[in-house]
This record gives C-alpha cells, structure tokens and sequence, in this order.
C-alpha cells in the first residue's frame, strides 16, 4: 500500500481537528451514566448519536440493538472479503459524577484547558471510542479502507456488561474477525506510548466462620468455646508464607515463569518504585519474594482479603464471644490459571484449615481467567509499527494487573485474539472527579489507529496472512 495513501488518510484527520473537537464535546455532553436508572434515556441517547456518527464517517451498516438493559451500537464496513476483519470492541456508557462538588468543571459541561479536555467519559471510553470512528472514516472519505472493520459499542461496561456476553454469544457469525482491537486502557506513562498484552483474571469466594448461636457473654464463656473471629483470623494467616507467596497447594502449578525478554522491556520501564508507593500512601511496598513491583501486579497471581467483619465494632465495648466472622477473598489469576480450579484448591486448603470447633461455610463467586497474546503475533508487531510511526518512539510492551473479562470473551467463544491500544494516561481520573483526556494523544491515538489498519492490510497482503470471511 502506498505511503501516499496514509499521508492522505492523515491529513484528512488533521484538517478536521477543529470538526473533531466539536462533534466529541457533543458526545460527552450527554449524561451517559448505565447505573442510574433515571439516565435510561441518556444512554439511549449516546447510542442514537454514536450510530449516527459511525453512519456519517460512511459505514454502510449500522444498527442500535436493544438488549434487556441499555443498548449495543453495531457497525460493519467490508471492503474486501479478502482482507483482515478487525473487531473494534469499546463503550459509550461514563461512571456515575459522585462527589459532584469535587469537579472543577460540571462533568458535562466539557471545557479544554491547556489541550486538555475535562469531561466525565473523555478518557473512560468515549474520547476513545471516537478516535476509532473518526480513524474509519479518515479512510472512508478518502480512500479504500486496507481492512475490515466490525464496531461494537455497549452501554454496560460501566455495570459489569451485563449482557454483553449474551450478545456476543448469539452472534458469533456476524462478530467473527482475525482480531479485536479495543482502546479502553492506559499509556505506560505520559510521552510512553503502550501496547498491553496480558491482564490477569479473577476469582473470588466468602468465608463464613459460624461458632455458637448466638452471642456468648466472654467472661461465662470464654476459654470454653471457640471464637469465630479467632478461627477466621487463623485461617487467613495460614494463607500465606513470611515471603508473600500463597500456601495453597497447586496454586502455582499452572503459572507459567516470565521470559528474559519480559524482563528486560519491563527493566526498562520508566517506574519509580518509591513514586509509586507514595501514590498509595503505603509506608513501604510489599510482595512475593524474587519479583519487581511491575512482575508483581502484571504477571504474578494473588490471594487478597477484600473484607473481614465479625463481632461487636460499635462505640465502646461488649464483652463477647462472636456467633460468627466473615470475610471476602479474591485471587488475581495470571493465563493459564483455571478460576475454577484454583476455587477449588483454595476452598479445599481453607477446609483444611478449619477446626472442628467452628462450622464453616464458604459461598463460590465468580471467575475469569488471564489473557496473554504473544508478543511476536502479527496483531501485536502491527500496534507495534503503528506506534513507532506516529509517535517516532518504541511501543512500551505492558500488562495490566486488572481483567477485562471482554478480551476473554473474545477469546473463549470468538477464538481471536485483543490487542489493547489505549490512550489514555493512568492520572486522568477516570471514575473520579475531573477525569480528562490530553487531546495530544486524542489526536496522535486516532492516527495511530489509521496506521494500524494501513499495517495490518499490508502485513495480511505481504505474508498471505490467514483469515476468515466476513
């Protein structure tokens, strides 16, 4: 493909800067907000424009599917049936404003201040999802587009996409691609451009400790009957050795170790370990023995306590034997980790752990497992060129420590691997008053995206690359 085509392509996005900048503020002007019943009509309002919007960048098929709770915004552009199909995954829903008098600017009033956009949704996801609109239609309006594109926009991510799956799982002929692309993630750090390439998956359970029936009197009782609170504290210790790692038999078998070439890209990162632990407000960082901060949170799994309650915590004091304490646990899980089996192991090792003077009851939760695409797949190395043209740097190689559970998904029931290529930078508050986007890289993003589906056309053209029809 010839450069002259994206050099086109490119100056098309520039020359609406102005158009782009307009058309975004309309978009994070409506209230979006999936958790709030009394929104219901602004979130149908986003899709209608979002829909309108893919329809005027020249997508030819555009549909607003209704679901049981908020709405999914279809797309589809096929130029070739030969050509790569990307599936471009992202959501128009915003986090409720709550504390509303923190925000300087009222959240949907969108104000720019120094090329920096302040807006509930401008980072988290709407500001991204129009930098994939606007990179279609740059092609769209200018030229032939170098692959096939499939838009799907949810109004639910926000309250765990909810019906998402279901969508997906009845639509899997419509919805099949060679890969997904979603921009809902982070830069490493400002002027640190990121293709991210694994998220951890998640697992979680409750604990229930139950003692006598009821409240005991500590001094008629005491010493004679087993504290709930005591047994469950016992328990929790036990969880762990002096060095952070989980005891729980198995827990590690499946963890595959990192590369020395992970290694060396995550070395290379611009962290700072003691920036990073007062952005906690931690007085010192803490964790398996043998890992970095970053092969902590990225790559290593982890078994947290989420809560602990039992007895009396009013003011002053009540002398008693607890009828019973709980807690809630989660387990970070890296790829290859099956959720189910390592609820398995670790409801058998607490099990184990629980005495006969206590009756335990332990209530299964959810689970999803890590995602990883490797680093040498063809999806990955396009990101890569991308970044590399647009931003004349290299691409930061990251992982992210949270799930995504539409990457797995994507992989489970659409057999296709995500590349994840946001944009966004990891203070721009998203969920939190004042949340922002740089238009820098609103503006670099949606070039990079163009350059993108340049690279993958030309990758698939070059190398004969397997596909599927559309």
């Amino acid at each position: 493909m010839a450069s002259g085509e994206i050099d086109t392509v490119l100056a098309y996005l520039q020359n609406h800067h102005e158009q782009y900048r307009k058309e975004l503020i309309q978009f994070l002007q409506i209230p979006s907000i999936s958790a709030l019943s009394t929104h219901k009509e602004d979130v149908h309002r986003a899709a209608t424009w979002l829909a309108h919007r893919l329809q005027a960048a020249g997508v030819p098929h555009v549909r607003i599917e209704e679901t049981p709770g908020h709405p999914i915004v279809f797309g589809e552009v096929i130029t070739d049936p030969d050509r790569p199909t990307v599936l471009v995954y992202g959501h128009y829903d915003v986090q409720p404003v709550d504390p509303l008098d923190q925000w300087t600017n009222p959240p949907f009033s969108p104000t720019i201040i120094d090329n920096i956009l302040y807006a509930r949704g401008s980072s988290d996801d709407k500001g991204q999802v129009y930098m994939q609109v606007i990179a279609a239609e740059a092609w769209l309006k200018t030229g032939t587009l170098p692959v096939n594109l499939k838009f799907l926009f949810e109004g639910e991510e926000e309250i765990g996409s909810v019906h998402l799956e279901h969508y997906i799982q009845t639509h899997q002929e419509e919805l099949r691609a060679d890969l997904a692309v979603i921009s809902d993630t982070p830069m490493f750090a400002a002027g640190v451009p990121a293709v991210c390439y694994g998220l951890r998956g998640l697992a979680a359970l409750e604990i229930h400790v139950e003692g006598p029936y009821q409240d005991l009197h500590s001094g008629v009782f005491g010493g004679a009957v087993a504290n709930p609170a005591h047994v469950l504290a016992q328990i929790i210790a036990s969880l762990h050795d002096d060095e952070g790692r989980v005891t729980v038999p198995g827990f590690y078998d499946d963890v595959d170790g990192l590369s020395e070439e992970e290694r060396k890209n995550f070395a290379a990162l611009p962290f700072d370990e003691e920036e990073f632990r007062q952005s906690t407000g931690a007085p010192a960082l803490y964790g398996e023995a043998g890992y970095t901060t970053l092969e902590r949170i990225w790559t290593r799994p982890t078994l947290e306590v989420n809560g602990m309650w039992a007895g009396f915590i009013g003011e002053g004091r009540k002398t008693i034997i607890p009828q019973s304490a709980h807690a809630k646990i989660s387990c970070r899980l890296v790829p290859h980790q099956d959720p189910q089996k390592i609820l398995n192991q670790v409801i058998q090792f607490i099990t184990d752990q629980c005495p006969p003077t206590v009756k335990l009851r332990i209530d299964r939760g959810e689970g999803d497992p890590g995602t990883v695409t490797p680093l040498d797949h063809f999806a990955t190395q396009a990101a890569v060129q991308a970044i590399r043209a647009v931003y004349h740097q290299d691409a930061a190689f990251i992982r992210m420590g949270g799930s995504i559970p539409v990457v797995v998904t994507f992989d489970q029931v659409l057999n296709i691997p995500t590349v994840l290529l946001g944009f966004a930078l990891p203070d721009e508050n998203f969920h939190a008053p004042n949340e922002h986007f740089h238009l820098e890289n609103f503006d670099k993003g949606a070039e990079t995206i163009a350059t993108l589906w340049q690279i993958l056309g030309q990758t698939h053209h070059h190398q004969g690359g397997t596909h599927v029809n559309p």
